[in-house]
């Protein structure tokens, strides 16, 4: 499963620009959030990976469109019968994790050129054997890549993580310039490259209020942000990347100036600080993207909902929209 496979050229991916996309958790609201993506982007070429028992079922208990044949890799994992929506067991833990490999294997191979990933559940998902703290962790280490980094985007705001899934209580011990200049260019890629900004407008969050004041609530922003910000000046300026890069700003402002367009994007300094701007806003159209792989991958900004699983009240729009952008920015 954790077999390192080269990633394939760019002239080696097929013409044709197929989105991959792994069901993540069979129990969960995956199976329903793909059926009616995939319903409302009939012409968009893609390739599940995931078991006809657990879609047909689906599409046959909510009334959606069954999937065409043409756009299901069959990932056989489970028996008919053995996945109930809302009910996860051992099964859907193996299956999620079935379907997650054998799409990843297909993105670094260039079989697809991006990989769009349905939510998986990270406590079942880890009794196989995960030992990572989500997808991006698990696709970093498949593909070999050191620097990377999560970002959110939304209609109005976009935010990169410098840090991700620690406790509150050490981010200020953990954090480090590298981790703060790492986003910042990963970021400054990612806008000029695939997002098409043209110059990238950068702005990095303080950590303290007031981004500490002059030191008078803590000395993180000089002692830490402002050496990232100048690390990623210089790396920036060696790469020849326009952007201009600046802060540290109060991180209780510096959200509501990029929503307003004065920034394309706002480095935030830990999970929450990050997320809560960026779901305030953008709830149920927010991407979770992966920065640095050398593949494009995308996710809805939400978990498996296991309460309205199979109920039919799935909010499919978060992973419309990560499919979208998956097509758009692999295009």
């Amino acid at each position: 499963m954790d077999q390192m496979i080269p990633v394939a050229s760019s002239q080696s991916k097929a013409s044709t620009r197929v989105i991959g996309i792994s069901l993540g958790d069979p129990t969960g609201i995956g199976p329903e959030i793909v059926l009616r993506a995939l319903a409302e982007r009939p012409n968009l070429p893609v390739l599940v990976f995931g078991e006809r028992h657990v879609l047909d079922a689906t599409s046959k208990a909510l009334g959606l469109p069954p999937l065409d044949d043409s756009r299901l890799r069959e990932v056989p994992t489970t028996k008919a019968g053995t996945i109930v929506a809302g009910a996860p067991n051992f099964d859907s833990a193996r299956a999620q994790m079935a379907y997650l490999d054998a799409a990843t294997h297909a993105a670094i191979s260039g079989e697809v050129t991006a990989l769009c990933t349905a939510p998986i559940s990270k406590s079942w998902i880890a009794k196989t054997g995960f030992e990572f703290p989500g997808h991006t962790e698990f696709l970093a280490a498949r593909t070999a890549t050191t620097e990377f980094a999560m970002m959110l985007a939304g209609p109005k705001l976009r935010v990169v993580l410098a840090t991700t899934h620690i406790a509150l209580r050490d981010v200020p011990t953990s954090l480090k310039p590298d981790d703060v200049s790492r986003a910042i260019v990963l970021a400054g890629r990612a806008l000029v490259s695939q997002f098409k900004v043209g110059r990238a407008r950068i702005a990095v969050a303080g950590l303290n209020p007031h981004a500490g004041e002059s030191g008078r609530f803590g000395d993180e922003e000089t002692r830490l942000v402002e050496p990232g910000i100048e690390q990623a000046r210089a790396r920036l300026g060696r790469e020849r990347l326009p952007a201009i890069v600046s802060g540290p700003y109060p991180p209780d402002a510096v959200f509501r100036q990029a929503a307003l367009g004065e920034f394309d994007a706002v480095v935030a300094l830990y999970h929450d600080q990050g997320l809560i701007p960026v779901k305030l806003l953008h709830f149920d159209e927010a991407v979770n993207i992966t920065l640095g792989l050398p593949f494009i991958r995308t996710s809805p900004d939400h978990g498996t909902a296991y309460a309205i699983a199979g109920t039919g009240r799935a909010n499919h729009s978060s992973f419309l929209s990560a499919l979208d952008l998956a097509a758009r920015l692999s295009a």
